[in-house]
């Protein structure tokens, strides 16, 4: 339950209630440590952003990644919450701990184990995160559902895709662009892992200042940089963009070889999210220089 205190600035101001109450459960949940290494943080402070859950380019996203994708209003409804007119999208960046960045900027085919255990702890706290998101808004009032901690949810890793793209979310929330490699960059840059919660609060929507969904990716948009490339032990990217199956058996070899040793279910790569410059921060084109 909250305090007096909390409903009364809740109320005064939502939104900001709704980032302070973020970012303080990134600085203070005891998930947010990694046991392996020191009881270290897994995500630095986060960035937060807010999308309209009217906004059109949900509807867009139909025809860009394909009927399956929910809008708000549907992740409502298969929630078993009203649908509701005015929703919005609370949508979260968690960048991953400069010291893990900078050991996983040493490998060159594999991740490290701290990457490794990043991911799989990660995203369970960040799972930890979406559920208690939702909890404080329903328990503000303002029916609340965190798509991808939903039972409805689903992703398959044969058609590579989901009922709800949580970076499709933060695009439409203003917190940054796609990249060549399919990653999401953000001021804070494209190494982290992102959620986000549909509610019936409306809070004001973050502007969407990008020209193009593509704005942060200096490859893209002035054909500098293309480090990713180089640094993909798979040859999955290209100027072409990302090749998905050639990624996805990367993944599944990264898993056989090591799940064992570094105990986690779930390992990832992460080589292109790191030593490029798009790493700890959304990069200027010509003027870009790589993180070493």
């Amino acid at each position: 339950m909250r305090t007096e205190t909390e409903r009364h600035q809740f109320q005064n101001d939502p939104g900001q209630s709704v980032i302070d109450f973020i970012k303080r459960f990134v600085a203070e949940s005891p998930l947010n440590r990694l046991d392996a290494f020191g009881n270290n943080a897994i995500f630095e402070d986060p960035l937060v952003g807010f999308a309209s859950g009217g906004d059109p380019l949900f509807g867009e996203y139909k025809k860009i990644i394909g009927e399956h994708h929910l809008t708000p209003q549907e992740v409502m409804e298969n929630g078993g919450r009203p649908p509701g007119r005015n929703l919005s999208v609370v949508c979260w960046a968690l960048p991953i701990a400069t010291d893990t960045k900078k050991g996983e900027r040493r490998e060159k085919t594999y991740p490290s184990r701290r990457w490794g255990h990043t991911r799989f702890y990660g995203e369970q706290f960040n799972d930890a995160l979406r559920n208690a998101v939702a909890g404080m808004l329903e328990d503000m009032g303002y029916a609340s559902v965190a798509p991808v901690a939903s039972k409805f949810y689903w992703m398959s890793a044969s058609k590579y895709a989901a009922n709800w793209s949580e970076r499709h979310a933060l695009y439409a929330a203003g917190l940054g662009t796609f990249g060549l490699n399919d990653g999401f960059i953000t001021a804070k840059g494209i190494a982290m892992r992102c959620g986000s919660v549909v509610t019936s609060l409306e809070l004001p929507p973050t502007p969407r200042t990008f020209k193009s969904h593509m704005a942060n990716c200096p490859y893209v948009m002035d054909g500098s940089c293309g480090r990713c490339m180089e640094r993909c032990p798979s040859g999955s990217i290209s100027a072409q963009g990302h090749d998905k199956t050639k990624c996805f058996n990367h993944m599944k070899t990264v898993y056989e070889k090591f799940h064992e040793d570094y105990q986690v279910q779930i390992i990832g790569c992460g080589l292109c999210q790191t030593r490029v410059p798009c790493e700890m921060a959304a990069p200027k084109g010509k003027t870009a220089t790589a993180q070493v």
